[in-house]
């Protein structure tokens, strides 16, 4: 059987915390406890720096990310790429579920 190279990701950016003064990103976020990361979780088949590159690019972009995003999180993510498409789309989920329940400010893709 041939070997499977998965080439997806899940990634996080940082975000600025003026991101807390859109209604939207606050609503999301009832949990929010002050001093923790406002974070932007999300999930591609591009090595992660490329994909913030073109969020920031305004390229198939978050707009939350193009106007906020300040630098990826590896620290938060790296641990679980690269996976398969299917891995990618839950490990987006959870991570985001992770994150709030630890009080971050989140928004997934």
């Amino acid at each position: 059987m041939p070997s499977r190279r998965y080439h997806h990701c899940v990634y996080v950016v940082e975000l600025s915390t003026d991101v807390l003064q859109e209604p939207r990103f606050r609503k999301a976020n009832p949990g929010y406890r002050d001093g923790e990361p406002c974070v932007y979780v999300g999930m591609t088949g591009l090595a992660p720096d490329e994909r913030f590159d073109k969020h920031k690019a305004g390229i198939k972009a978050n707009r939350y990310v193009e106007r906020y995003g300040l630098r990826l999180r590896p620290d938060l993510y790296a641990v679980y790429n690269p996976m398969p498409y299917r891995g990618a789309q839950d490990m987006e989920i959870e991570l985001g579920i992770a994150l709030r329940e630890a009080g971050y400010g989140v928004w997934q893709g």
